[in-house]
């Protein structure tokens, strides 16, 4: 069954919403909300996924950018238990959320802004433990990439230095209103307890990774010839090698 929509769709906001009720049931499924959980909801939408949460956890904040949709979802009577908060989800301290902490973020978030939500997770990951996004399916296969392969690049090793990630499944594009182009993912992730990079180390490894990936058919040894890395690092990394051959393990060594 799908449940139809009134919304005028802001393109700029990356506006598609999920519609069918069985696969929302899926993804609640997958979430596996516990009475105790404090949730997070990016991009609640028309709250269809909101309304099947809120009941089965105590905290419930949902974060949306468009003054429509928030004026909508303050007058649902059944969702008066929820905090919506109307502001760019960038702009948001996880801290200061009308919520405790320690939180599960959730949310079909906009294809455009993805990589800075990801970034933005990762700078306030004292204050939550899991995540579960809808994302583009060529998205999930990028965080999730494996060393050697196309997908494996900058972001795979950005993220998977503070980041577990894994794709808990798939979904086609027909089960949106409107119909996007692309196929979808739900991803879970998960802080690593002892992340590959210290934070006094992080903006050294991001301008090394980076360099290395901007032209990654060239060798170490020509991309990243300015960063000052010891003639010893050098031989036992092997500066011979192409940036999609390393582990994240050995870019962190690069970045300290």
């Amino acid at each position: 069954m799908v449940k139809k929509t009134q919304h005028t769709f802001r393109k700029k906001w990356g506006q598609n919403f999920l519609t069918d009720t069985n696969l929302l049931r899926k993804i609640v499924k997958t979430i596996d909300p516990k009475p105790d959980d404090s949730v997070l909801e990016i991009g609640p939408g028309e709250g269809a996924l909101t309304e099947i949460i809120l009941p089965l956890v105590n905290h419930l904040a949902a974060i949306e950018i468009d003054p429509k949709l928030i004026e909508y979802l303050n007058n649902r009577e059944d969702l008066r238990d929820c905090h919506f908060i109307h502001k760019d989800v960038l702009l948001q301290e996880l801290s200061e959320l009308p919520i405790p902490a320690p939180i599960k973020i959730i949310g079909n978030i906009p294809y455009n802004i993805t990589s800075p939500i990801l970034f933005w997770l990762i700078e306030q990951r004292s204050n939550w433990n899991e995540a579960y996004f809808m994302v583009q399916k060529e998205m999930a296969d990028r965080l999730t990439g494996e060393v050697g392969t196309k997908a494996y690049g900058r972001l795979t090793v950005m993220i998977g230095a503070f980041l577990e990630v894994e794709t808990c499944f798939s979904i086609p594009p027909d089960v949106f209103i409107p119909k996007p182009k692309v196929k979808s993912a739900i991803i879970k992730m998960e802080k690593r307890h002892d992340p590959f990079v210290l934070d006094e180390n992080f903006n050294r490894f991001e301008k090394i990774v980076a360099s290395a990936f901007s032209r990654r058919r060239k060798m170490l040894r020509n991309t990243l010839s300015g960063f000052g890395i010891s003639e010893e690092l050098k031989e036992k990394i092997d500066f011979t090698r192409r940036p999609e051959t390393l582990t994240i393990s050995e870019f962190s060594e690069l970045a300290k």
